[in-house]
């Protein structure tokens, strides 16, 4: 006879099956279920003792797999938050990391709150960045880029959702769907990792050209740099997350290419993380 496991068994079958793949089994596990059930979290705990259906238990037992084997738990629930956000995400975007908030934070503060200002965001992804800002300043005229038609689609699922429609979306590598046009504020999120870099052991979900920019992991943040200046009013911003070791680098690059006042800011992890700079040549 085939015992039916409840929400509670299952949850903490699930958690022990993860530990050893993931920092937060018991959230993944929960997050997992309460996705597949239609539920929010504080839901399986109330309804504990409620039996699994058959199905919903094979289904389960399928995402907890993929779990397992590395796929990010953003990926398998559709979902990240991001600067309390609700996105949706696929593997066609990097899943939005807390570090990133950084760019955020930085770039809201470079410019008037309540002034018409123009911003262009690179490599926008899911639209994290852009969203975000959107959220936070509607007065401001935000362009958003992606190489990715795939990407782009999941943005402009997101800008729908959330109801912001005063960005512009547009396809194509970095400048190139910008040409002639200038901006008081240019932000990124480019790949910066090495071609033979390590930590690309743990991100084989997500998508490369995301992730990796070349053989020193400079190559797309060096571009950027190189070509900002002639898409910038005069002191606009430039404003770039990196990698941890890269700081000096992109300060290096930046000050080679007429930016002044460069900063750079630790995430909360304390890691040199968002790189900024005022181009002041012209």
């Amino acid at each position: 006879m085939t015992t039916v496991a409840t929400i509670a068994e299952a949850v903490k079958n699930a958690a022990r099956a993860l530990t050893p793949h993931s920092e937060s089994p018991r959230l993944d596990a929960e997050l997992l279920l309460s996705t597949l059930l239609g539920l929010p979290r504080s839901a399986l705990i109330a309804r504990g003792n409620d039996p699994v259906a058959v199905h919903d238990e094979n289904a389960y037992a399928e995402l907890v797999a993929k779990r397992a084997h590395g796929v990010p738990i953003a990926y398998l629930t559709g979902t990240r938050e991001f600067w309390s956000l609700p996105l949706r995400v696929s593997p066609a975007v990097l899943v939005p990391r807390p570090e990133t908030e950084v760019l955020v934070e930085r770039a809201l503060a470079l410019l008037p709150r309540d002034a018409a200002c123009s911003v262009l965001d690179l490599g926008t992804g899911s639209g994290a960045v852009a969203l975000s800002l959107a959220h936070e300043r509607p007065r401001w005229a935000i362009t958003a880029v992606d190489v990715s038609s795939a990407a782009l689609d999941v943005a402009l699922q997101n800008a729908q959702l959330l109801k912001l429609a005063h960005i512009q979306w547009r396809l194509g590598s970095w400048f190139e769907p910008v040409a002639g046009e200038r901006f008081q504020l240019i932000i990124a999120n480019p790949p910066y990792l090495a071609a033979q870099d390590p930590a690309l052991a743990a991100l084989g979900a997500e998508p490369d050209v995301a992730l990796i920019a070349g053989a020193t992991g400079l190559e797309a943040l060096g571009a950027i740099i190189a070509q900002a200046p002639g898409h910038l009013h005069a002191r606009g911003w430039l404003a770039l997350e990196h990698g941890i070791e890269q700081a000096q680098d992109v300060a290096q690059l930046m000050q080679r290419h007429g930016f002044d006042s460069i900063r750079t800011y630790s995430d909360l992890s304390g890691r040199p993380r968002v790189t900024l700079g005022v181009h002041t040549q012209h």
